[in-house]
């Protein structure tokens, strides 16, 4: 497939291309998709209160959500490729809002309740990414799919921020109960807006100009849909495809160790009061937010300008685990409680290149598969939210150190950068 060596896509009189409101709108659902995860992380507090639940109750509902997440990865990304972005995502949006607007009634029926329903909740938002992966590899042209990909995966930071902002306040103000019944609204109405502008297929949408159709079917690295795909045992023969397993792995094992106790680290390891620590512990947030779009676009750019696909990857990377690791590896070396975030900061402005790297590969090497691939990729990655998040856990437990966290951390992280340096390619490996 040929790549435009001229900006001829946007080779048409409209501002606004139909392929933008796509993207956008799955932004959309990876922001609800976060807010909805994170705000139990907040609103937990009061219902532990309410309800009587000790810690280890705590812990159950909240990993409870992970295994409805784990067990329709794979599958979601199956259905997605087989029959839409468009369906698959939408009515998981809407199970899993469902699902929210049901967390305080089942939490008042009994735990088992509750427990079926943080499930339901997993299942619901485990097909976000495969679908949008599906829709993104039919939608959007090659030179584009790294900052297609980066504004999608923004939604992570900036739904974890508005999610802890906005959660405190909604349950001072109403009860922790409508933390739940808010944010699974915002998912309804983003249903509703969903099937009114996004299609499976570029042709079938009624405002997509004749130019734009033209430019998507001459670039985008797939189109239809899978009747028939091939077995799960197929992919996983494919090295390259295991250096985005493994990428995934050790990318979200810093994700899911920031996410869960970066608080903790601001408060305990570096003195911060209880009171200031939400306001400290979104800066490396917002810099992921920002940098993520960057960095999606500089990789675009390299590949617009007729760098080697497989290069490009390699190279993003590179600097996102190895910056990343580097700053992991400083940051036990500082005590002032700004110049730490300012580091944590910095290594999420390097980790932020791996979007045009591991993030986006999956698009190259299985483009009619990009749903499955993904879903497959996001299993392993989803293993770090139990197993790094624990580990950590049985660190501080036994050493107290945050020094050993941020060093295990750096060496997952060191570990996958050079794996993918050998097994990764940017050819397509699966017709």
């Amino acid at each position: 497939m040929s790549l435009p060596t001229e900006p001829d896509v946007e080779a048409t009189t409209r501002w606004w291309q139909s392929r933008y409101t796509v993207v956008c709108m799955c932004f959309a659902a990876t922001f609800v998709c976060y807010i909805d995860r994170v705000n139990i992380s907040v609103a937990i507090i009061p219902m532990a209160e309410e309800l009587n639940w000790d810690i280890k109750t705590q812990g159950l509902v909240l990993s409870t959500f992970y295994v409805g997440y784990l067990l329709m990865q794979i599958y979601g990304g199956r259905l997605a490729d087989r029959y839409g972005g468009k369906l698959v995502l939408g009515l998981g949006v809407l199970v899993w809002s469902v699902f929210t607007i049901l967390t305080p009634p089942t939490a008042y029926i009994g735990l088992g309740a509750l427990l079926v329903a943080r499930i339901g909740m997993g299942l619901g938002e485990a097909v976000t990414f495969p679908s949008v992966y599906s829709l993104v590899t039919r939608w959007i042209p090659n030179t584009e799919k790294s900052k297609a990909i980066a504004l999608n995966a923004s939604g992570i930071p900036i739904g974890t921020v508005f999610a802890l902002i906005a959660t405190p306040l909604i349950v001072q103000a109403l009860g922790w109960q409508w933390a739940f019944y808010l944010f699974g609204a915002v998912g309804v109405i983003w249903y509703l807006a969903w099937n009114k502008l996004v299609t499976t297929d570029p042709a079938l949408h009624s405002g997509i100009s004749s130019t734009e159709l033209a430019y998507i079917k001459e670039h985008a690295p797939a189109s239809g849909v899978v009747r028939d795909p091939p077995s799960l045992r197929h992919f996983l023969k494919n090295k390259a495809l295991w250096a985005i397993i493994v990428a995934h792995f050790c990318n979200n094992w810093t994700l899911y160790v920031v996410l869960s106790w970066l608080p903790k680290y601001v408060n305990e390891g570096l003195g911060v009061s209880f009171a200031a620590v939400g306001l400290v512990a979104m800066l490396p947030h917002l810099t992921s937010f920002m940098f993520l779009n960057i960095m999606g676009s500089f990789a675009d750019g390299l590949i617009r300008r007729g760098w080697d696909i497989t290069l490009v990857r390699k190279l993003m990377q590179t600097i996102g685990f190895g910056g990343l690791a580097t700053c992991l590896l400083l940051i036990s070396s500082v005590t002032d409680v700004w110049a730490a975030i300012g580091i944590l900061c910095l290594g999420k402005m390097f980790s932020a290149a791996g979007i045009g790297g591991h993030s986006v590969n999956h698009m190259d090497i299985g483009p009619k598969y990009a749903g499955t691939l993904m879903g497959i990729t996001n299993t392993a990655g989803t293993i770090p939210g139990i197993v790094g998040v624990y580990v950590t856990g049985l660190i501080l437990d036994a050493t107290g150190s945050w020094e050993l966290v941020f060093q295990v951390t750096a060496a997952v992280t060191l570990f996958g950068m050079v794996f993918y340096l050998i097994f990764a390619s940017g050819e397509k490996q699966f017709d």
